[in-house]
């Protein structure tokens, strides 16, 4: 059996806490080994993850310039 295949995806939040909750209100939990004050990691399904970055901890993964959402 081919082992399954993982999905993370990385999304840029302005209120980590605040977007944390969103997430926990719809069903996700959050994995407390891969969040800290600047990540959190939501479990969406066995295979699928949210993680949930501050804009600082995002810019470490590119230099590109972060949309404005509203």
């Amino acid at each position: 059996m081919a082992n399954p295949k993982m999905i993370f995806v990385n999304l840029p939040v302005g209120n980590l806490a605040r977007a944390t909750a969103f997430y926990e209100a719809i069903g996700a939990t959050r994995n407390p080994q891969f969040s800290d004050d600047t990540a959190s990691c939501m479990v969406i399904a066995e295979t699928i993850f949210v993680m949930l970055l501050t804009h600082d901890k995002f810019r470490q993964f590119t230099p590109k310039k972060i949309a404005d959402a509203k």
